[in-house]
C-alpha cells in the first residue's frame, strides 16, 4: 500500500482534498475512488490532478528548475553522431507526454522477467530508481525478454525498419505495444538511447542522452582493446570481439545511490544497447559517473565495462608463426573523446569529458588491472605518433577491407605524405548508413618488430536540404533553429516566408535537395514528425534522381 496523507479544506463554496504521497511511492497505475455519503442532487464538481514533483528528499531530486525543464519535461532533443573530429547531430522526438506513452511505459515494466515471474516482489521494488532504471535498460533491448527494440548492425533490414529511419521513440513504443510485446526491428545505439530516455523521463527519472566518441567495447574485461597482426601486417584479430566504435550512445539518469558508499549520488550511466551480459542479462548500469572518473571499478553496476568504454588502452600485437605474441604499442589517448550531451541552455553541444576522466598525464586513481591475463607477450613497448605505410580501407561496422601497400624511405625529421585517392566507384557500393570511411594506417620499419598504428574516420558529406514554407508567418530564428536540427550537414538557410499561419488551415512545405553523385538515386523518403503536432509520417518520393533535384510537398 502507498502511504498517503489526506487533508480537507472547506470554504463553504469549494471543497478541496489534498492527497500527499510519500517520496518513495512506487511507480505504477493508481485508482482513486470517491464515495458520497449523502444524496446530493444537481451538483457538479471538477477533479484536478496536480502533481507536485521532487521534494528535496526525493531520490531523483534536482535542485534547479532549468534542469527539470530539460531532463524531465523536454520532449525534443539532439543526439550526437559522426566521429570525434567531425561531430554531427540528429534530432530526436522523445514524446514522453504523447497519448498512450505513459501506459506503454508501465507496460514495459510489467513485461520484465521479474514482473512476469513475481509481480508482487517486482512492484515492491518500483519505489527505487536504481531498480527501475536497471530494469528499463534491460527491457529497451529485446535480447533476453519481451524487450522493445531488436538491434542489428549488418545492414540487412529488409524485414524491418533501418535504424536511420527512426526519428523518435513514440512510433517504436506504440508498435511494440500494438504488436503484443513483439520486438521492433531494428535499432542501433542511438535508437536504444532515445527510447530509454523517453521511458525514464516519462517515469519521472531525470535523464539525458550521452555520446562517447572513439568508444571501446572491451569483451574480456581487461580494460584494453587488442589488435593482432601477423608478420605481413595482416590482421589476425578474427574471432576476437574487442573493437572501437567511432561513437557510442547511452543515457545518464540522476538519482541517489543509497546502495553505495557516500559520494556516488548524481549522474549514473545506463546503457540499453545489448553488448555484454550483466548478472546474466543484457543490461548495463546504473554506474556512477564519479566512480568511472576515480577508477572505482568495484562499485555497482558494471563500472569496469563503462570505465573501459572511455579509458581503455589500444594495444597492438605481432603474432609470429610459432604463436608467440609480442606487444609492440600501447596508446592511452585514443579512447573516450569529446563525450557530449545537449546543453540545458540551448540546442548546442556540452562537452562533459571531464566528468568521466582526468586529462592524460594528470593525477588520477590508478586501476588495478593488467593485460597479462588475456594475452601473453614479451616486454617490448613503444610509444609514437602518426606515420603510415599500409592502408586498410574499411567502412563503418560491416563493409569489406581494401589494402594498399607502399614502401617509403625517410631520413630523420623528414615528413612523408602518401596520397590515397578514392572515387565514388571504389566505395559507393559498400558505404554503411553512417556515411563514414575508416582508414587504418600501419607502419613497420625495415628489420624491426615495432609497428606504428593510427586510425582515422573520413566523414562523407550529405547533400543540403532546401526548405520553403508557404502560407506561414513564423519567427525567423525559429525557422533557423528547425533547419539546424535536421539530420543533414551544410543545411541551406534560404527560405521564403509568405502569408500567415491560421489554425486549422492547411500548411504546405516544399523540401528538396540536389543529387551530387554520378549515379541515379531512387526510393527516397522524407520523414515528418512533431511532438504534439503530427505523428511520424513517411513521404515517399516518386522520382529517379539523375543529377537532378528531388522535391516533395508536405501539407498538414
Amino acid at each position: 500500500a502507498t502511504h498517503t496523507k489526506n487533508e480537507y479544506l472547506n470554504d463553504n463554496y469549494n471543497h478541496t482534498f489534498f492527497n500527499n504521497c510519500s517520496n518513495s511511492t512506487r511507480i505504477g497505475k493508481f485508482t482513486t475512488k470517491i464515495t458520497l455519503w449523502n444524496d446530493i442532487i444537481g451538483i457538479t464538481f471538477r477533479m484536478i490532478f496536480l502533481p507536485i514533483f521532487f521534494p528535496v528528499d526525493d531520490s531523483v531530486y534536482l535542485p534547479s528548475e532549468e534542469l527539470l525543464q530539460e531532463y524531465i519535461l523536454n520532449e525534443n532533443g539532439i543526439l550526437y553522431q559522426g566521429s570525434w573530429d567531425d561531430i554531427t547531430t540528429v534530432p530526436w522526438n522523445f514524446g514522453q507526454f504523447e497519448k498512450d506513452v505513459v501506459d506503454i511505459c508501465f507496460e514495459v515494466l510489467d513485461n520484465s522477467p521479474t514482473a512476469l515471474k513475481n509481480s508482487e516482489m517486482e512492484i515492491a521494488n518500483r519505489g527505487s530508481p536504481v531498480y527501475v532504471s536497471r530494469t528499463i535498460t534491460a527491457m529497451v533491448n529485446a535480447n533476453d525478454d519481451r524487450g522493445v527494440v531488436s538491434g542489428r548492425w549488418d545492414g540487412k533490414y529488409s524485414d524491418g525498419v533501418a535504424p536511420t529511419r527512426w526519428t523518435g521513440s513514440v512510433p517504436i513504443l506504440r508498435r511494440w505495444s500494438e504488436d503484443g510485446g513483439q520486438k521492433v526491428r531494428y535499432g542501433q545505439c542511438w535508437v536504444f538511447t532515445g527510447v530509454a530516455c523517453t521511458v525514464l523521463r516519462c517515469l519521472g527519472i531525470p535523464t539525458r542522452c550521452i555520446t562517447n566518441y572513439s568508444s571501446a567495447h572491451d569483451t574480456d574485461a581487461n580494460i584494453s582493446v587488442d589488435y593482432l597482426f601477423n608478420d605481413q601486417l595482416e590482421s589476425v584479430s578474427e574471432g576476437r570481439k574487442d573493437s572501437i566504435w567511432n561513437y557510442h550512445c547511452w543515457v545518464e539518469s540522476w538519482m541517489k545511490r543509497d546502495d553505495l558508499p557516500e559520494g556516488y549520488d548524481g549522474w549514473q550511466v545506463l546503457d540499453p544497447t545489448p553488448q555484454e551480459r550483466s548478472d546474466g542479462i543484457f543490461c548495463c548500469g546504473p554506474c556512477p559517473v564519479r566512480a568511472v572518473k576515480e577508477g572505482e571499478v568495484g562499485l555497482k553496476y558494471d563500472t569496469p565495462f563503462v570505465f573501459s568504454e572511455v579509458n581503455a588502452d589500444l594495444i597492438v600485437w605481432i603474432v609470429h608463426p610459432d604463436g608467440e605474441r609480442i606487444q609492440v604499442s600501447q596508446n592511452s589517448k585514443v579512447i573516450g573523446r569529446n563525450i557530449s550531451t545537449k546543453s540545458v541552455y540551448g540546442d548546442f553541444r556540452e562537452d562533459i569529458t571531464a566528468n568521466y576522466k582526468y586529462p592524460e598525464g594528470k593525477n588520477k586513481r590508478p586501476v588495478e588491472c593488467t593485460h597479462l591475463f588475456s594475452i601473453y607477450y614479451n616486454e617490448l613497448i613503444l610509444t609514437f605518433d602518426i606515420l603510415f605505410a599500409q592502408w586498410h580501407l574499411q567502412t563503418n561496422f560491416t563493409s569489406p577491407l581494401r589494402t594498399i601497400h607502399s614502401k617509403i624511405s625517410l631520413h630523420h625529421f623528414i615528413a612523408h605524405k602518401e596520397v590515397l585517392r578514392l572515387q565514388y566507384g571504389h566505395y559507393g557500393a559498400c558505404v554503411s548508413e553512417h556515411h563514414m570511411i575508416r582508414v587504418t594506417a600501419l607502419l613497420q620499419p625495415t628489420d624491426q618488430d615495432n609497428i606504428i598504428l593510427q586510425e582515422i574516420n573520413i566523414p562523407l558529406k550529405m547533400p543540403a536540404l532546401h526548405i520553403k514554407v508557404m502560407n506561414c508567418s513564423i519567427n525567423t530564428s525559429t525557422v533557423s533553429m528547425a533547419l539546424a536540427l535536421l539530420p543533414m550537414t551544410d543545411i541551406c538557410s534560404k527560405f521564403q516566408i509568405i502569408g500567415k499561419a491560421i489554425v486549422s488551415r492547411k500548411l504546405t512545405a516544399h523540401i528538396s535537395f540536389n543529387n551530387p553523385l554520378p549515379v541515379s538515386l531512387q526510393g527516397g523518403m522524407f520523414t515528418v514528425e512533431g511532438a504534439g503536432l503530427t505523428e511520424a509520417k513517411e513521404i515517399k518520393t516518386q522520382y529517379v534522381l539523375v543529377l537532378e533535384i528531388m522535391q516533395s510537398m508536405y501539407s498538414t
